[in-house]
């Protein structure tokens, strides 16, 4: 059991389902967090205090356990500690001791430590996979986005054309290009809000 630290954020706790496991998390940025790992890299591996480091600190033995270890499908591994903005310039002091010795150990076993702030992790790309992660496992008309991607193969588009040009109601044509930019048949720039003139593109 994750043993919940007092602090002034609300904690939101619970299990996340991804398709490599569960990860569990301890606050709304959490929370946020493992979502956004999840929509980037679907076979990511997201494990929730994943070690306690011990290390030694004006010579007393101290402990530190990160938040999370993302074990991404490219090889690469991170262990992550998630902190609100204002909370890590508020204790930064009492915290890099822990964070100097999280980045060491995470050296010495082939991983890199980070930080994540809700400027890192809350934006645009959030906004995407919160609307589009729900879509990755839902149907499609496979007709029509075979003829979706045969175009955009061919034309360089726009969101709102490629929709326009679907043979089929608005609706169903919205469904079918936001479910295949959703699986990553179809891509867009998710660094920015999607809207009618973003460009699409075929992967």
């Amino acid at each position: 059991m994750r043993r919940i630290p007092l602090s002034h954020r609300s904690h939101v706790i619970g299990f996340q389902p991804l398709e490599t496991g569960v990860a569990e998390h301890e606050s709304s940025l959490e929370r946020d967090f493992v979502t956004l790992a999840s929509f980037m890299d679907a076979s990511a591996v997201v494990t929730a205090q994943p070690a306690t480091i011990r290390f030694e600190h004006e010579g007393r033995q101290r402990r530190y356990t990160p938040d999370f270890r993302v074990d991404w499908s490219d090889g690469r591994c991170e262990i992550v500690e998630i902190k609100y903005r204002a909370d890590l310039r508020a204790g930064w002091r009492r915290f890099r001791p822990a964070f100097a010795a999280a980045r060491s150990w995470a050296g010495s076993n082939g991983a890199r430590f980070r930080i994540a702030t809700e400027r890192g992790v809350r934006g645009p790309q959030l906004d995407a996979a919160k609307r589009l992660l729900p879509l990755r496992t839902a149907p499609i008309d496979t007709a029509l986005a075979e003829r979706a991607l045969a175009h955009v193969r061919d034309n360089a588009v726009s969101f709102a054309d490629l929709v326009g040009m679907l043979p089929a109601s608005r609706e169903a044509g919205l469904a079918v290009v936001w479910r295949l930019i959703a699986r990553g048949a179809l891509v867009v720039d998710l660094a920015a809000p999607i809207t009618a003139q973003t460009r699409v593109m075929s992967r």
